[in-house]
């Protein structure tokens, strides 16, 4: 059965795309575009998903939300063995801790920066305590993959792509200069052909 991905403009759907080029899938894409002025999702999302966020996959009849979830699922369900360690090694419980960090905790600072961002001085309070955050989080990935070449070391994973908006977002805020071990991920895994692919069917993307 056709894989559908509903795909928005500018956003972390663009994972997923690379995800199935990395897995050599076959999938229909289906572009979104944001408002140009609110830069918020337009109503044709919501009329795929309640939520009317992306990126939504239809597939096998299901519809499937949350980049996390759809990562570990496509990987489970098409990946036959590849971009996940083996269930039964201790890498498997790090990759797993990645899925969940990359949307989780990672990503509440990112959020807080972007839309706080756009408040102006109104939101000048927050600031410190964001950008401490920010220098915690993109500290202990530097930091994790120091002497790696991938978040698992020598494995590219469903976790480098998960985590790949956090490297690039760190890059947009100007902050891989200090890092150096993130900063060569992130040059890494945007040679990959695949990422090269992906972007040129979803568009090229941007954060602001």
């Amino acid at each position: 059965m056709t894989i559908r991905v509903h795909h928005l403009n500018d956003s972390r759907s663009q994972r997923i795309l690379w995800l199935l080029e990395e897995l050599g899938l076959d999938y229909e894409l289906v572009k979104h575009f944001r408002d140009p002025e609110t830069r918020l999702a337009p109503p044709s999302l919501r009329a795929v998903h309640p939520l009317g966020k992306a990126p939504v996959v239809e597939m096998d009849g299901r519809l499937l939300i949350e980049s996390g979830a759809i990562v570990e699922t496509l990987i489970r369900r098409k990946g036959q063995g590849r971009l996940a360690p083996d269930p039964a090694s201790p890498d498997y419980d790090r990759y797993t801790m990645w899925l969940h960090y990359g949307e989780g905790s990672a990503m509440l600072p990112i959020m807080l920066q972007l839309y706080v961002g756009r408040l102006g001085a109104a939101g000048a309070p927050l600031h410190p305590r964001i950008d401490e955050e920010l220098t915690r989080h993109l500290g202990f990935v530097d930091a994790e993959l120091a002497g790696r070449d991938w978040l698992l070391g020598e494995s590219f994973t469903g976790a480098d792509i998960l985590m790949s908006f956090v490297g690039e977002i760190a890059g947009v805020y100007g902050r891989r200069a200090g890092l150096p071990d993130l900063d060569r991920w992130v040059r890494r895994f945007q040679a990959r052909p695949a990422y090269e692919r992906a972007l040129e069917k979803g568009g090229a993307y941007s954060f602001a």
